[in-house]
């Protein structure tokens, strides 16, 4: 039949079915333009050296265009617990690779590769 019309309820579902698959392009979207960024730095403890943190975490000092010194807290990811005890108690220059965002005021990175810098 031609003309059928649907009812209020299909209406319904068919509005949230698509704010759904729109959503959920966007939330994807978003991930897919999470790129990994390179630092190069000073790598130490935040709590240890530092004093910043409570438990042990890698921090990552760096000298912005600016000439400011910024600390990058890593996240506590496999890659950081493996490195940690090459920084706890010292600090060693690096270059590390991941992906930086901002949480509670504070830069992060999530490392997917942290070495000695040569």
């Amino acid at each position: 039949m031609t003309g059928e019309l649907t009812s209020p309820a299909t209406n319904n579902i068919m509005k949230i079915t698509a704010f759904l698959s729109l959503f959920a392009s966007l939330a994807l979207g978003a991930l897919a333009l999470a790129e990994d960024a390179k630092i190069s730095g000073e790598a130490t403890c935040a709590k240890c050296t530092l004093s910043l943190t409570s438990t042990c975490q890698a921090a990552i000092t760096v000298t912005g265009a600016d000439g400011k010194k910024e600390v990058i807290l890593a996240d506590k990811n496999d890659v950081a617990k493996g490195f940690h005890k090459t920084i706890c108690q010292d600090s060693v220059k690096v270059d590390a690779t991941g992906v930086i965002t901002e949480k509670d005021g504070k830069k992060t990175i999530a490392l997917t590769k942290i070495e000695e810098a040569k």
